[in-house]
């Protein structure tokens, strides 16, 4: 039986999931597939309720889910509680909790987005980039860390030093490295590791570790690129890189900026993945409290995790096509959400939808698939 997970969260996220959820359900009723569904708390609204960003009740349905779909995290009104009473707080234990140390996002460019990405349409036709991010370990989680008088009498001049710990080990690289290698030769085996190992001893570890494991995959072209640089290609030539694999700080940041290649980080999904595909599969956008409860969001992210879920947790490959295609057709037929609206240069002939619609579409589409397909079979 597929055990799942349902954390709706803060902000947004009740309504993405709840415009997805159908989704699920009928793939799971065309696959004849047995399945429970529960649902749980974490951040924001679980400190509220419970007073914890991760309470115990949600620990333990995590640990017996075999995937948790999550909707989004934190606002405002939680951002002068104590760190450990932050909303954010919560994802990072439920990460590190369940071992989900291999985070896939891809940032892929539907031809009928083009227009509404912020590059020209000759430099983002056709991207189409996984970036495998480390998600347990580095600074992150990192200890020592803290805010501490400053104490030191040989350095006057300040009060109080702020102190983060970038920390990895050779075996929490080198386990990444065996997954973004993987997800290199399932595509076009090319894989371009993302460090600053010009200035950080952690990254001369992390660029010997991948080199050493890249002995192992002699078919996979493996380059080594300095994070900033990273960056800068990224906008000046995002084509050029298929598989990117790096830390958990870098692939923080390089993710979001991939993201908005595409047009709008409402289209980015992700999956957090442990030794065995279990995982928690979430947009890659926040908790957008300026446009919380007005039926605005964009719920395709939240989709095509989904999607994401179906094939890396549950094994059912053909039924992820079903829904990516889904989207597709959508996006095809016009339907658009504010956020892509808003930077489309060419909206003649689009539909501006709100969040339940553009939900809506996609189920309908998707039904008509699944009928299909079902029926052939």
């Amino acid at each position: 039986m597929a055990q799942l997970l349902v954390i709706p969260g803060d902000g947004i996220g009740p309504e993405i999931i709840a415009a997805t959820l159908p989704m699920v359900e009928a793939v799971f009723k065309a696959a004849d597939k047995d399945y429970s569904i529960k649902h749980a708390q974490l951040g924001g609204q679980a400190v509220d309720d419970t007073g914890s960003p991760y309470p115990e009740a949600t620990q333990k349905a995590a640990k017996a889910a075999d995937a948790i779909l999550f909707g989004a995290i934190g606002g405002p009104q939680w951002e002068k509680l104590p760190r450990e009473k932050r909303p954010e707080t919560g994802l990072l234990a439920i990460r590190e909790d369940l071992e989900l140390f291999a985070n896939f996002r891809p940032a892929m460019m539907f031809d009928e987005l083009v227009q509404a990405s912020s590059l020209k349409p000759e430099i983002v036709k056709g991207l189409d980039i996984l970036i495998v991010r480390e998600l347990t370990g580095g600074i992150y989680f990192g200890q020592p860390r803290g805010i501490k008088a400053n104490d030191d009498s040989t350095k006057p001049g300040f009060k109080t030093v702020g102190f983060n710990t970038m920390v990895y080990t050779d075996s929490e690289i080198r386990r990444l490295a065996k997954v973004a290698f993987q997800a290199a030769m399932r595509r076009s085996k090319k894989l371009c590791s993302v460090d600053k190992a010009n200035v950080l001893e952690v990254s001369q570890l992390w660029r010997d570790i991948l080199t050493e494991e890249a002995v192992n995959w002699p078919d996979v072209e493996l380059s080594h690129m300095y994070v900033d640089n990273a960056a800068m290609q990224l906008v000046k030539d995002p084509r050029q890189f298929d598989v990117v694999v790096t830390g958990n700080l870098f692939g923080d940041i390089l993710s979001d900026a991939a993201a908005m290649l595409t047009g709008s980080i409402g289209m980015l999904p992700s999956a957090s993945l442990d030794v065995n595909n279990k995982g928690l599969y979430e947009p890659c956008h926040g908790s957008a409290p300026d446009i919380a409860g007005q039926d605005k969001a964009n719920p395709l992210a939240t989709i095509l995790s989904a999607a994401m879920m179906l094939r890396y947790t549950f094994g059912m490959n053909d039924y992820a096509q079903y829904m990516e295609a889904a989207v597709h057709k959508v996006l095809k037929q016009g339907y658009r959400t504010i956020d892509l609206m808003a930077a489309s240069e060419q909206s003649f002939g689009l539909k501006r939808v709100g969040t339940k619609a553009m939900g809506m579409a996609v189920l309908e589409e998707l039904n008509g698939i699944l009928d299909a397909n079902t029926t052939s079979t």
